[in-house]
């Protein structure tokens, strides 16, 4: 797949475009089915499909949240894109400038870089100034110049519209088996292994404490179970997010302890994907009591997992 940042560095192309618009922060099953949509109109009309996204993500410069808010880093994003077989991606920078331009605007500089044939956006699809523009206005823009629109509608899994949204509100809750349903994927972060207070070592239970993922989204405090990824391989992994109150106040840290294994991975880059959530996290009135719950909470995560496969295709079949 071929990644162009910015529009204005756009190729001409000799064959059709058809342009997938939106955000597509998590690339989730709704995601996937719009995108789906535009890949089969390039392939019926021997073009190519280009997915346009945003970084950074359009919210984080209206609205500036003073928490993680990402789903997929840009890095992911295209990944994710890549995997089910964009064409082209169009990496967009969204700051003050370009939130000023007009809808009107928008649309005549997305014409006139990409020449696109066809459109396919969801129906709470917005854009320009104020987000005064939308799908309606795209749509009959389009029958103007004759670039054909689809409106792509929301995909509902068991009553639940799939959006980004949701998913957020779900990990932020620690619904991460729920959050994964509508992803089409485990929800995974990735960072660097940073030098711990060796706590976990002196309990019997070594953990890799992971630096915080940056603007991605943390799962609630709590256990998790889950698979990691490292140089050395796939594990399973009891995770632990929390600020260990046992031991008094503290800072937010991820402590993952993988199972049956012993390399030190200081200074390591790991993955962890959320399988499902076991507890909340507690205080315990002694390190005896603590200790026993972590035995319990590794054997949990023993049985969880063992019903479960690593996906590690960016987009699970």
């Amino acid at each position: 797949m071929e990644v162009i940042y910015g529009l204005e560095s756009f190729p001409s192309q000799r064959v059709p475009v058809v342009v997938a618009l939106g955000t597509f922060d998590g690339v989730h099953l709704g995601h996937q089915v719009l995108i789906r949509r535009a890949l089969q109109r390039a392939r019926e009309r021997g073009g190519r499909c280009v997915v346009l996204t945003f970084d950074p993500h359009p919210f984080q410069v209206i609205a500036a949240p003073a928490e993680p808010f990402l789903l997929t880093t840009i890095e992911e994003r295209v990944q994710l894109l890549a995997g089910l077989g964009v064409d082209v991606t169009v990496v967009v920078r969204f700051d003050e400038a370009f939130r000023q331009i007009t809808a009107d605007a928008w649309i005549e500089m997305l014409v006139h870089r990409t020449r696109l044939t066809e459109a396919v956006c969801g129906p709470s699809y917005t854009f320009g100034r104020d987000r005064t523009g939308d799908a309606g206005m795209l749509l009959h823009v389009g029958r103007g110049r004759g670039v054909a629109v689809h409106i792509v509608q929301p995909v509902k899994i068991e009553g639940t519209i799939v959006s980004s949204s949701v998913i957020r509100r779900l990990l932020r809750e620690g619904g991460v088996r729920d959050a994964a349903r509508l992803l089409g994927r485990w929800y995974g972060i990735q960072g660097a292994v940073v030098q711990g207070e060796g706590r976990g070592r002196s309990l019997g239970f070594p953990t890799a404490n992971l630096m915080l993922p940056g603007q991605k989204i943390t799962p609630a405090a709590g256990i998790y179970a889950a698979f990691s990824r490292t140089p050395a391989g796939v594990h399973r992994a009891a995770v632990s997010i929390g600020t260990r109150p046992t031991f008094g106040p503290g800072r937010l840290v991820i402590e993952a302890h993988l199972l049956d294994v012993s390399e030190d991975l200081y200074g390591a880059e790991i993955e962890l994907y959320f399988v499902d959530r076991l507890r909340d996290e507690m205080t315990f009135a002694s390190v005896d009591e603590l200790v026993r719950q972590m035995h319990d909470d590794i054997s949990q995560t023993r049985r969880l997992l063992q019903r479960h496969a690593m996906p590690f295709t960016p987009i699970e079949a």
